[in-house]
């Protein structure tokens, strides 16, 4: 059986974008993970959420894969871009968008 953080890495690796939260885009558990997908919303960027109220072996496993103590967390093509405040941060300043620009990740065609 994979370790938790190999099964993180494998899920980080799965998806251009991915979102480690409380709940789901449609009923988020938290404020901040709400505050997330509504950026990553607003965006319109593909993004795979995994709910780790789900899964206590992740829920505690992406603390220590990322060496970032709280949940929601943000990764861009296995980056680790970083949690609520930094994320809200970096799209008010329009640093977020120009992130996914630069590593092709972009919204689909209406």
């Amino acid at each position: 059986m994979a370790s938790t953080a190999e099964r993180i890495d494998d899920i980080i690796g799965s998806s251009d974008v991915v979102l480690f939260m409380k709940g789901v885009p449609a009923a988020p558990q938290c404020g901040f993970s709400a505050a997330v997908v509504q950026v990553l919303a607003q965006l319109g960027v593909p993004y795979r959420a995994v709910d780790v109220l789900q899964d206590m072996e992740v829920r505690e496993g992406i603390k220590a894969f990322s060496n970032w103590p709280t949940i929601p967390q943000l990764y861009v093509k296995g980056e680790f871009v970083g949690g609520c405040d930094i994320v809200r941060e970096m799209f008010q300043a329009g640093e977020l968008t120009a992130l996914l620009a630069d590593k092709g990740v972009t919204a689909p065609a209406a």
